[in-house]
């Protein structure tokens, strides 16, 4: 089942906003903006947030867990859209980011991000240092959130099929970005799913991904829903669900 993504609202604390077009790149044949567009938007407008704060000063990277994206009516190709995003709880060394993001066309998507901060040299889990609640802080009110990961192993049997790791890929940290497994479910979706848009998506990242993994996309169907999976002998790397219904 996919958690709520619904901002509620507007927080006490500290609201960023960020703006970003629909370009070439982000857009499906039909003109949506696609999943992995939206994840590069999210992660930008955090990065400029953390900038804007002070954040980005801390020795620390922010590693992402688990996204969840539901959408109104999704930001087309050439649409500006205004992501305002805020913190909207904590946990001990992770933090939630709610963003809710509305183009200049009417399109309107909600977002939730858990993001596990680990240390720069390291890349181990380190406590959020007290910058953040001086922050960010106000705007998460006490809320604690978890970082327990829900979703299930695939089935015994499949598979699945190739998806080969690209140099351009991999991020600064060393490990495919978090877009990129996005991209392997909208190529599932189109696959599995064709002439469905998605309307609500949850990924959940449990073990990085790097350039020298054999990886594979095992997906499973029920109805309107999909279910993906990115494999390597080492393990399941990350899952996700996606909710779709019939293109109009």
């Amino acid at each position: 089942m996919l958690r709520s993504t619904e901002a509620g609202s507007t927080p006490g604390g500290r609201v960023f906003e960020g703006h970003r077009p629909v370009r070439l790149g982000d857009a499906a044949p039909d003109g949506r903006i696609r999943l992995d567009a939206v994840a590069r938007h999210l992660q930008d407008v955090a990065t400029d947030d953390s900038g804007d704060s002070g954040m980005s000063q801390e020795p620390l990277h922010w590693v992402v867990r688990r996204a969840a994206i539901r959408a109104e009516r999704w930001p087309r190709y050439l649409e500006m859209v205004t992501y305002a995003t805020f913190c909207s709880g904590t946990g001990p060394h992770w933090a939630e980011r709610r963003t809710s993001g509305r183009s200049s066309g009417g399109g309107h998507l909600e977002a939730a991000a858990l993001w596990v901060a680990v240390a720069s040299g390291s890349g181990r889990l380190t406590a959020l240092p007290p910058r953040f609640d001086r922050v960010w802080g106000a705007a998460a009110n006490g809320r604690r959130v978890s970082a327990r990961l829900l979703h299930p192993e695939p089935s015994e049997g499949p598979e699945g099929r190739p998806w080969p790791i690209r140099a351009t890929d991999i991020d600064v940290l060393g490990h495919v970005n978090n877009a990129t497994h996005w991209e392997a479910v909208e190529d599932e979706l189109a696959r599995r799913l064709p002439g469905r848009i998605p309307v609500a998506a949850e990924c959940e990242f449990r073990l990085p991904v790097d350039l020298a993994d054999a990886v594979r996309v095992i997906s499973e169907v029920e109805g309107g829903s999909l279910r993906v999976w990115l494999v390597s002998d080492r393990g399941v790397h990350a899952s996700a669900v996606v909710q779709a219904e019939a293109a109009d």
